[in-house]
């Protein structure tokens, strides 16, 4: 149901009003239709700030437009620094259970907890160079790329997903 990102700006060396962007789907299972949260907050507090009060809106939004209660949660989070998962993981899905049992007593559906990581120095390459059949015309691998096997977690659930086409590619790490 819900992305969010959370960002800091420096101008000048002077610390500038950080913020936080909640998205949440409002048409499952097409998934074509958006509705977007901003809240100001502390500049470099990686914990979400009225987290719950956010979800508890964009689930009684979801509620009018589909007439039904999301299933699950797929919460995908971004701008976490590595020392801050297990806090924030913590923190974040008190807030988001919080604002399912506010809606009706005894909701809590399953909540997917996924932490993007944009910030990592694995690089990977094509197995062999210049097939057209598994790079695009930069030599990169192809957009829709997953590796979740060989260098990833033996136990832990993680992948590295090469989400777009560019010049220079920028793998994720989930």
């Amino acid at each position: 149901m819900t992305l969010t990102r959370l960002y800091h700006r420096r101008c000048r060396g002077m610390a500038l009003a950080a913020g936080t962007v909640v998205v949440a789907s409002m048409d499952w299972p097409q998934v074509t239709t958006y509705k977007a949260l901003v809240s100001a907050q502390a500049h470099r507090e990686e914990i979400i700030q009225n987290l719950g009060g956010m979800i508890r809106e964009l689930m009684i939004s979801f509620y009018k437009r589909t007439g039904k209660k999301p299933k699950r949660i797929i919460f995908y989070r971004d701008g976490i620094s590595e020392g801050q998962f297990n806090h924030v993981l913590l923190l974040e899905m008190d807030a988001i259970r919080k604002a399912c049992a506010s809606l009706e007593d005894g909701y809590l559906p399953p909540v997917t907890f996924v932490v993007i990581q944009k910030r990592h120095h694995t690089r990977l390459f094509p197995g062999v160079h210049g097939r057209r059949d598994v790079t695009d015309r930069s030599g990169n691998i192809l957009p829709g790329t997953v590796v979740d096997t060989e260098i990833c977690h033996p136990r832990e659930f993680d992948f590295y997903l090469c989400s777009h086409a560019g010049i220079q590619i920028n793998w994720n790490h989930y």
